[in-house]
Formats: C-alpha cells, sequence, structure tokens
C-alpha cells in the first residue's frame, strides 16, 4: 500500500519549522500554484532514524535508502563498528592535530591510490574544501592561472567551487565575473547531441576543443594549470564520460603540460564498483580528491591525493583547517577501509551492480517514457522524457516526468534523488542486501509502468517544485 506523504507528524513539523528553514516559503507557493492547475504537489518526508539498508520518516514509514546520505553512505546507515570507531576516538584523542591516525589512513590510502602513485596526501573537512585545496595546489605547482572544468560538473558549493563548477547557470547567478580563472569546456553527455552528430563524433569534437581550441583562442596553453574531471557526471545527471574522453584527456594534460585532476568526491571508494571511477580507464591522475565515502557516512572527512613531487614541497599552496583529519573522521575511514577489505564490499558492489544492469538495460526498449540509462557500477540513473501524448504540450517538460516516477517511487517505499534535471539517480548502500536491493528494484519498474500508462501523471504536480525539505 502507498503512503500517504507528508505523514499527519511530517507535515505538522514541517508546518512549525518552516518559517526557519532556507526555502521555507517556496512550498506553500509552489503547492498553491500545483492546485491551481489540478496537480498534487509532490511527497515531503523528514527522517527519524535511519539504519543499515532503510530510513523511516517522522510518521514510521520505511524506506529502501536510494539516495545513501547523498551517495555517502557506502556500508549503510549508522554502521555500528564505526560508530564505535569514533566514539573511541573522541574518548581517546578529543580534537587535536597531532594524532597518529592522519597519517596510519594517509598511508592505507597510498596503497589503494589508482598505480600506487599518489602518494602524498593533504586532509580536508569536506569535498568541497579538497576541490578548492587540489585547485590551488595546482596552480602554486605549476606557477599558472587558469584550470580547465566541464559543462554539467560539480565541485561544490562554496564561492570558490561555484566558479569552479559548471553545474546550472542558476548555481553561480550573480556571481558570474567572479570565475575569470576557470574555462568551461564542453561535455560529451549521450544525450541532446548538438549539429546531428554520433556520440562518438561528440566526444572526438570535446577533445578538439579541449586540445586545440582553448589554447589557441581562449588560454595559451602554458598559461593553464590543470584539468579538473569526474570520472562520472554525477550531480549533473550521472553521465558517464566514455574511455576514450578520459584517456584523450590524460593524452591532452601529457602534450601540454597540465596537471589532470580527478574529482572523486562522490564516484570514490566503490561507489562505480571499482576502488575509483579511474580504474575503469586504466588512467593515473595526477591529483585525486577523495571525499563521501571515506568515511563510512559518520564523520566528515576528506582530502586530496598527489603525485609526490606536487605535494612534496610546494609551500605556496595552503590548505587545511580546523576540522581537516579530526581523530574521528581518520578512525571513521580507518574502520571503512578495514570493512571493505575483511567483507569484500567491492565485489558485493560488483554483483548489485550486474542485477541492476540486467534490469534497466531493457527499459529504454520497453517504456516510451525512458529515453536512457546510465550505469557505471553502482552510480545509476534514469533519464525520462515526455510521453506521446504530452509531448507537444508546453505545460509540462522531461523534468516533470522524471518529478513524477520518483514522487512514486517515494511514495511506495524508495526514496531516490530528483534534481532539477530529467533523471532519477540512484545511489545504494555498497553493501545492501541483495533482496533489498530487488525489491527497490521492482518498485522502480512498477513507478515507471504507472507513469508510462499515465495513470499517476493526471493530477500530479508541476514541472520544477522546490520545498524546504530539498527535492
Amino acid at each position: 500500500m502507498a503512503y500517504t506523504l507528508p505523514g499527519k507528524k511530517t507535515k505538522a513539523f514541517l508546518e512549525h519549522c518552516k518559517t526557519h528553514f532556507k526555502h521555507g516559503l517556496t512550498y506553500d507557493l509552489d503547492a498553491k500554484r500545483a492546485n491551481s492547475r489540478g496537480f498534487r504537489p509532490p511527497a515531503q518526508i523528514m527522517l527519524d532514524r535511519a539504519k543499515g539498508d532503510f530510513i523511516w520518516d517522522l510518521d514510521g514509514n520505511k524506506f529502501i535508502d536510494f539516495q545513501n546520505g547523498w551517495a555517502t553512505n557506502p556500508l549503510g546507515n549508522c554502521h555500528p563498528e564505526i560508530l564505535e570507531a569514533v566514539r573511541e576516538a573522541h574518548e581517546r584523542y578529543g580534537y587535536h592535530w597531532e594524532h597518529p591516525l592522519r597519517f596510519e589512513l594517509a598511508e592505507k590510502l597510498a596503497e589503494i591510490m589508482p598505480g600506487q602513485e599518489l602518494p602524498r596526501f593533504t586532509y580536508e573537512v569536506s569535498g568541497t574544501e579538497a576541490v578548492e585545496s587540489a585547485v590551488h595546489t595546482a596552480l602554486c605547482f605549476k606557477k599558472r592561472r587558469y584550470v580547465v572544468s566541464f559543462a554539467s560538473s560539480f565541485h561544490g558549493a562554496s564561492l570558490g567551487t561555484k566558479m569552479i563548477s559548471g553545474y546550472t547557470s542558476e548555481h553561480n547567478i550573480y556571481m558570474e565575473p567572479w570565475d575569470g580563472s576557470v574555462v568551461k569546456a564542453p561535455y560529451p553527455h549521450s544525450e541532446n547531441i548538438p549539429a546531428g552528430m554520433s556520440h562518438e563524433q561528440y566526444v572526438e569534437y570535446c577533445l578538439w576543443h579541449l586540445d586545440s581550441h582553448i589554447p589557441e583562442y581562449i588560454v595559451p596553453s602554458e598559461n593553464i594549470a590543470a584539468v579538473l574531471i569526474e570520472p562520472g557526471l554525477a550531480e549533473g545527471g550521472n553521465w558517464i564520460p566514455s574511455g576514450n574522453f578520459i584517456k584523450g584527456i590524460r593524452k591532452i594534460c601529457d602534450k601540454h603540460g597540465w596537471l589532470m585532476i580527478a574529482d572523486e568526491v562522490l564516484t570514490g571508494l566503490g561507489r562505480t564498483a571499482e576502488m575509483w571511477g579511474m580504474d575503469h580507464y586504466e588512467v593515473i591522475p595526477d591529483m585525486l580528491i577523495v571525499g563521501k565515502n571515506l568515511s563510512g557516512g559518520i564523520a566528515p572527512c576528506a582530502g586530496v591525493a598527489t603525485r609526490d613531487e606536487i605535494l612534496g614541497n610546494n609551500p605556496s599552496a595552503s590548505s587545511g583547517s580546523t576540522f581537516a583529519g579530526t581523530p574521528a573522521g581518520c578512525a571513521a575511514g580507518l574502520k571503512t577501509l578495514e570493512i571493505y577489505k575483511r567483507d569484500k564490499v567491492i565485489d558485493h558492489a560488483k554483483k548489485l551492480a550486474q542485477i541492476a544492469k540486467l534490469r534497466m538495460e531493457p527499459w529504454c526498449e520497453k517504456y516510451s517514457i525512458v529515453s536512457e540509462t546510465r550505469q557505471l557500477g553502482l552510480l545509476m540513473g534514469i533519464s525520462f522524457n515526455l510521453p506521446d501524448s504530452l509531448a507537444s504540450s508546453d505545460k509540462y517538460d522531461d523534468s516533470f516526468v522524471a518529478r513524477t516516477v520518483r514522487d512514486y517511487m517515494l511514495r511506495n517505499g524508495v526514496w531516490a534523488i530528483c534534481d532539477s534535471e530529467s533523471t532519477v539517480r540512484m545511489y545504494p548502500a555498497l553493501n545492501m542486501n541483495e533482496n533489498v536491493f530487488r525489491e527497490a528494484f521492482d518498485i522502480i519498474d512498477d513507478a515507471i509502468i504507472k507513469v508510462e500508462s499515465g495513470s499517476e501523471l493526471v493530477g500530479d504536480y508541476p514541472a520544477i517544485p522546490t520545498g524546504v525539505t530539498g527535492f
């Protein structure tokens, strides 16, 4: 039976708190606009507790967690061993910089880095700070002023990372003049390809743009320090780059003397069913940014791994903060890596990824509203388009369909992500129980069937709702 969302307790809580939340006034406005058009507003939930593969809202409704703390809980919610490791670290060290766990975790990370060629590590609190640290380190090491990033990329929401990201035109609104030292290159998405190109042709165009157009017409090659790339453009819609694209970037960086920085905040440490996203391409970057999965979703911990010469003696590159490399964060990281090895977590993730592949691959042929499925391990996305019956209407857009599918999933017990793009993104725990995983896909399949038939499109909500819970 589908849940009625929000439930009474959740609704009362949100009503009480909306005067304090960011965007707290927008949901009511969007709900009224939806009702005036004959649609219902989107479902809202507020967490009461989380454990393992599940979360529960304030009304006791249980959901399979395919949101996963925005891909931050690789071993599920509130893993007891990591919680205990964090407690012990707090009791023993409190908070001090000079604790041995910093060095122990750095040694463990060096052992598992691509090719074991990135032995130096610097700690940051979050992936956002780690990106800024990596970029500044690259600028200082190369003594150059520019960095190249890609369209649809997301590297954080701080002042610096808003400038570096190519997420959306709204991401750095009113701050556009600040990004003068960032060059945004086109990214070869597998949908909406321009000029009738094939995807392979589009990849070649994007590499040509990076190799030739930027150095000749935008910034001289000798003033570019680095290229920043995600092995999977997660926030932008879980776009998966081709091997030719990643290998082409490596080749171009070598040609021009640019550093290749891999932002693996979301893709790293098993999310793609390999230790690193770059492992799929057999490419070793010069710098690799780590976050999210590193500390098992329990305590903040992030950082940057580099080749020896980049961080070994680069005094101009300042980074770190008060809470970078805390005892708790490092203890969580050490315990997480221990569990990965002991429980063969990445092998289990590969098995889940194969199950997902078998379920998702037929959907494009089976359902007219599914335009593409994308997957790199357990980095998974489903792109949607309008059904033929609504394609000619200016009342709807493709994101309307994606949000309707996501809403049905939520009301029937699967919590996933759908932002402004027309994609439902899914990030289950790497060690999720196989039966729970299969049940989630049954619910997703049913959601697509219902929306395909039109039974869920009638009386639903507008294309881009916003609200206090953050959709």
